[in-house]
């Protein structure tokens, strides 16, 4: 048992594998990381260091900081901007997956105790451990970082900024069953063309159908439905010109109150 690496029966139950331990607090995890970027500045080509926080169960990303002089009193405001009790990330978390990189201070750590977030610190050199970091921080390099040539801090803030959110509402994620993360309301289950919505000059695309559009009977201009679902008559087909007309035409024989508004889509 011992040449195989397994422990005794007793001292077994004490302790969970990995697997075990993310399956058990699924909803519970968040974990951070930081990558670099290098970018062009009047002082030459200078390194930033970008943070982030990702939740394991959704896939949401966070970017809490891009700096060029990373310190501990930087990372005490990401703290405390993290731990917001209105619409910090890590607002009803427990655990907070980490390296172990220098700038998670004590203080850091501290901060996060005090809301009840537990540091899950990993085992040197082990960023499989990491796995869904390690797997941003890839997508949104060869994706986006690694193609364009950066000119300045705030031209990387819009790079990130883009993909972030191409990441959330525009990019399908496999390990959520090819779905989105934060679908548009307004995209779903459009049977109109086929419509490209770009960002950052064509480098990241997102199609979806735009929403179908019905013609007045009277040929007037196309009007959608789904824009004024309670204006509109689907049996009649009216389009703006002509509903004005009627509306006006019935209001002019009835008074206008709670019951006019009420009584007039039905003369349409």
């Amino acid at each position: 048992m011992k040449r195989h690496g397994a422990e005794p029966a007793p001292e077994r139950r004490k302790k969970t594998t990995w697997k075990e331990f993310l399956a058990q607090h699924w909803e519970l995890l968040v974990a951070a990381d930081f990558f670099t970027v290098e970018v062009w500045t009047r002082k030459g080509l200078q390194r930033f260091m970008v943070l982030f926080f990702i939740e394991l169960s959704t896939r949401k990303v966070e970017i809490a900081g891009i700096s060029s002089v990373a310190n501990g009193l930087w990372m005490t405001q990401i703290a405390r901007n993290v731990t917001d009790a209105v619409d910090g990330i890590l607002k009803g978390k427990r655990y907070l997956i980490h390296d172990r990189d220098p700038l998670y201070t004590a203080e850091f750590l501290t901060i996060l105790q005090g809301v009840g977030v537990e540091s899950v610190k990993l085992p040197p050199r082990s960023p499989n451990l990491n796995a869904f970091a390690e797997r941003f921080v890839r997508s949104i390099k060869e994706s986006c970082l690694e193609r364009m040539i950066l000119f300045g801090e705030d031209s990387l803030r819009t790079a990130i900024r883009n993909f972030v959110a191409h990441y959330h509402s525009e990019r399908n994620h496999q390990g959520l069953a090819n779905r989105l993360i934060f679908p548009e309301a307004g995209h779903l289950g459009n049977t109109g063309t086929i419509q490209r919505r770009q960002r950052l000059g064509g480098m990241l695309n997102y199609y979806y159908r735009k929403a179908a559009y019905v013609r007045c009977r009277c040929l007037h201009r196309p009007l959608a439905e789904t824009r004024r679902p309670v204006m509109f008559n689907p049996t009649r087909r009216r389009c703006l010109g002509c509903r004005a007309k009627a509306k006006s035409r019935y209001s002019s024989r009835t008074p206008i109150g709670r019951g006019a508004r009420h009584l007039a889509p039905d003369s349409w």
